[in-house]
């Protein structure tokens, strides 16, 4: 995986020290446990009301966080390993939506600053190096104080683009709370299409245990229908929220970054226009509601730009034909999410192999369209120095 241009990973995760240092002062969900039973053994990170069962022992409940989620040695280490020549770090669910709003906007300006500084200091090492290792360069995605005062989200918005190694935000699938239609967001959303922040839209099991049979029927397959299914479903129903609520007809400069391909969005664009273009609700259909006055398929060609962790070729053929151009799809690895499991421990991670192989598989005659997946849209967009 070292054709000779730079390899971005868009899509990788850390919970940084600061960050772990917060969820190990709490005892609600979400918080960290590390077992004092078994020394040694690796934290646990409870994210779910659902693993916080009282009936398990703490040391069971959760998942074990080694470190790989918040050494940099480690990302270092795996980027070398797959030829990744630059990773844009962000904080992994559920980020800072727990927070009280007194402390919030304080701990995002903590957090932020501690991957900004953490980015510095290894761009700045890996300039003055000649080890091919030792170049690989680190960026950030900043994380928002979403449960704070609306007038403190704004601030930090405008404070990141200060931050020269902060490339953009991360923004769950909920927002304040009730959605990305949400009209408290409107003043969030003037910041960010002013500021020209990407934004990095992530879900986090937003849809009930009934829509996948309840939690009896998520127990015999663990995590696999939450993730597999619910996550591009949370966030293929809130940008159609959005496109619903008219928030591309009143901020036409937000630009989003999609995870996961963008769910199934590219997938059902042509029915989301179809339906819009029938509903009797509308305006333009002789209804008393103002429908979006925008095609779904110019938002996603001008407001949208997709990841390519998907896993297979049918999936990134869609993303591809949905964002009009490889020029708005970007290599991710979802790192340090799907680890090899057992005694693979060393051996390449399938969950990045998989999205390198759709990547050859879809573009094998293209290496202009595959350099521009794998580095270049996001060496331009972000305006990446590598």
């Amino acid at each position: 995986m070292s054709p000779g241009y730079p390899i971005v990973d868009i899509h990788t995760h850390m919970y940084p020290p600061s960050y772990i240092k917060l969820l190990a002062s709490r005892t609600t969900v979400p918080y960290i446990h590390q077992p004092t039973e078994s020394p040694g053994a690796d934290p646990r990170l409870i994210i779910l009301a659902s693993d916080d069962d009282p009936g398990r022992p703490k040391s069971a409940r959760g998942r074990p966080v080694d470190s790989t989620y918040s050494s940099f040695d480690e990302k270092r280490r795996f980027m070398s390993a797959h030829g990744i020549t630059c990773s844009v770090i962000s904080l992994a669910n559920p980020w800072l939506d727990f927070l009280d709003p007194e402390s919030a906007l304080a701990t995002a300006q903590e957090i932020n600053d501690d991957l900004d500084k953490a980015c510095g200091e290894n761009n700045a090492q890996a300039s003055s190096s000649s080890s091919s290792d030792s170049k690989l360069k680190l960026y950030a995605f900043g994380c928002l104080p979403l449960s704070a005062p609306l007038k403190d989200i704004v601030t930090e918005i405008h404070r990141l683009k200060t931050l020269p190694q902060v490339k953009g935000v991360i923004m769950g699938t909920t927002g304040l709370g009730s959605g990305l239609d949400d009209p408290k967001l409107e003043e969030v959303y003037s910041a960010l299409a002013a500021t020209h922040t990407l934004v990095f839209v992530h879900p986090h099991y937003g849809l009930p245990d009934s829509a996948f049979g309840g939690p009896e029927t998520i127990a015999k397959s663990g995590h696999v229908l939450p993730l597999a299914l619910g996550f591009p479903l949370e966030t293929t129903i809130a940008m159609a929220r959005m496109y619903l609520a008219g928030v591309f007809d009143r901020h036409p400069d937000l630009q989003f970054l999609l995870a996961h391909s963008g769910g199934t969005l590219p997938f059902l664009a042509g029915r989301i226009e179809s339906c819009v273009a029938h509903e009797r609700e509308f305006i333009a259909n002789g209804g008393h509601r103002q429908g979006p006055k925008r095609s779904i398929w110019d938002v996603l060609h001008t407001n949208i730009y997709l990841d390519a962790v998907i896993y297979g070729q049918p999936g990134l053929k869609a993303a591809i034909e949905a964002a009009g151009s490889v020029d708005r799809v970007m290599f991710g690895t979802d790192h340090p999410f799907f680890p090899p499991l057992g005694d693979d421990q060393d051996s390449k991670w399938l969950s990045v192999e998989s999205n390198k192989t759709a990547i050859d598989g879809c573009l094998a005659q293209d290496e202009d369209a595959k350099r521009k997946i794998l580095g270049g849209n996001a060496v331009r967009v972000l305006g990446l120095e590598l």
